[in-house]
């Protein structure tokens, strides 16, 4: 007899009680402790409820497949076909397993870079927070220290709020001794530009034409990319930059280290400037306030001064060669004349012409005597400090004017605008000579000549270097310099201490230096 559950001779075999079926005894014997129940009849049965069967030894009849040679060939290929089977299940098994460990790796990595990003905007958060609860006590303590120099002086300080009887505050003006410190320093620099001799260690043409990208150096945020202005301290070698994600950066090329973040505009800052050697930073921002900054003994910059004079976005900072006195430049249709030491508005002058536009960039002139600004309707004007009275106006351009900058010999004027760059003799008041280097949906967004007058810079869409000329004589393209950053917008040029390098930014948020690498002290690429 069989067993019921395997169909084979049993070795040991047991009888049910309740159905006199016959089993193999552990084969039952474990059905029982899985189930509890008869494997045939399914009614509920126990350890207790079989019987052992005595009987002779049984000797199991050879299986049929192993009587021949063929039924044996058979056997293993049932057996050879259950391997591969099994084989190809472990295979399935192995590769589900290796993808959920992938998409489980992968979720890790995203959680700690989620991590890592929330880390940094909460230690920039705590930044802000602790530089602006440092800027309130301070600049508390700076008005009331203008104040007090001011009655000290025997003078009333006329306070910020103080309205005229048409409803603008009421200015101090520039007083009498300020405009004698502004004529003797004109004095002082135009006797010194008649002897000015072009440096001898001034970059030549050839090593101009050389230059390489020298250094890439990321100072601003990547979610708001984008370096908008740029000024270089020549005795430090340090370059300030002024950023779409509303700070301006202070920038060791030397070092290639970042010395401080001036964190606290709301806006995008549009313009930056060094002032008193390097001690001070003043800046600019579309949130219609322009801040002064103090270098502090760690080399961190602290907000000394927050000017609210004007009503729209400051486009422009420019410091006059004293190194006293800064302008501010707005959309508003003002420029505003400013004591750098007290943060003082001194005058605000509004054009009333009928071409009044609001003002998108301004320079000094290298003697300081004369300001030239450019406006969002294509006019250049220039103004007389002294009177702040508008003594020439120049028209032609399409397009708001975006930058301005005079040459050192003080005759030139480059300004930049939709149309390209146009150059001024400022001795007859006429435009010479026109560069037009792009197509018209390319503005040019940068004009600058170097420090000795020799060299002019533009950016667009590229960077070019033009060498220098008189009215009548060609001014040759000395080098071309691809954009590289890929957004196609170079926002701002300047040139290094005698032209020994170009530092250039754009609409990213790297702030790139071109050069020879023989000058550079040895820097590499970043």
């Amino acid at each position: 007899m069989n067993c019921s559950l395997s169909g084979e001779v049993p070795e040991e075999p047991v009888i049910s009680k309740s159905s006199g079926l016959l089993f193999e005894k552990r084969l039952i014997e474990r059905h029982i402790s899985d189930f509890g129940k008869c494997p045939v009849t399914g009614e509920p049965m126990t350890i207790d409820d079989i019987v052992p069967v005595k009987s002779g030894k049984i000797v199991k009849p050879r299986p049929m497949q192993t009587a021949s040679i063929p039924g044996m060939l058979g056997m293993f290929q049932i057996e050879w076909d259950g391997l591969m089977l099994s084989n190809f299940a472990l295979e399935q098994q192995l590769h589900t397993a290796r993808q959920e460990l992938s998409h489980a790796l992968y979720q890790h990595d995203a959680a700690c870079r989620v991590i890592a990003r929330l880390k940094t905007e909460r230690d920039e958060a705590r930044e802000l927070l602790a530089q602006a609860e440092r800027q309130i006590p301070m600049s508390i303590a700076a008005q009331d220290a203008v104040n007090a120099a001011a009655l000290s002086n025997g003078k009333r300080a006329i306070e910020d709020d103080e309205m005229g009887p048409d409803g603008k505050r009421i200015r101090q003006g520039i007083s009498n001794s300020i405009i004698s410190e502004l004529t003797d320093c004109n004095s002082a620099l135009s006797q010194q530009r008649k002897r000015r001799q072009i440096p001898a260690t001034l970059a030549p043409i050839d090593a101009v034409e050389r230059y390489t990208q020298l250094t890439v150096n990321p100072l601003h945020k990547t979610n708001k990319p984008g370096i908008l202005s740029m000024d270089i301290l020549y005795s430090k070698d340090l370059i300030a930059t002024a950023g779409a994600d509303s700070n301006a950066v202070v920038f060791d090329r030397s070092s290639g280290q970042v010395v401080s973040t001036l964190s606290g505009h709301s806006k995008k800052v549009t313009s930056v400037k060094f002032a008193a050697e390097g001690e001070l930073v003043v800046t600019g921002s579309a949130d219609k306030t322009v801040r002064v900054w103090r270098g502090s003994e760690g080399g961190d910059f602290d907000c000394r001064h927050i000017l609210k004079d004007h009503t729209a976005e400051v486009q422009a900072v420019t410091v006059h060669a004293t190194n006293n006195y800064f302008v501010t430049a707005s959309l508003d249709n003002t420029w505003c004349f400013y004591e750098l030491s007290s943060g003082l508005c001194l005058t605000q002058v509004e054009d009333t012409s009928e071409s009044a536009e609001g003002y998108t960039s301004a320079a000094f002139h290298p003697d300081g005597l004369i300001l030239g600004t450019g406006t969002s309707g294509g006019f250049s004007k220039i103004w007389d400090v002294k009177s702040q009275s508008n003594v020439a106006r120049f028209d032609g351009h399409i397009g708001a004017v975006t930058a301005i900058s005079f040459s050192e010999n003080g005759y030139f004027l480059a300004t930049a605008a939709q149309d390209g760059v146009k150059l001024w003799d400022l001795r007859r008041l006429k435009n010479f000579r026109n560069f037009a280097p792009y197509d018209e949906n390319t503005p040019t967004q940068s004009v600058e000549f170097d420090h000795s007058g020799s060299y002019l810079a533009l950016g667009g869409s590229d960077i070019r270097i033009y060498q220098v000329a008189n009215v009548k004589s060609e001014w040759n393209c000395v080098k071309t310099f691809p954009d590289l950053s890929g957004t196609g917008k170079i926002t701002s040029v300047k040139f290094g201490p005698d032209a020994k390098y170009v530092a250039v930014g754009s609409m990213d948020r790297n702030l790139r230096v071109f050069g020879l690498p023989e000058e550079n002290d040895g820097q590499s690429e970043t």
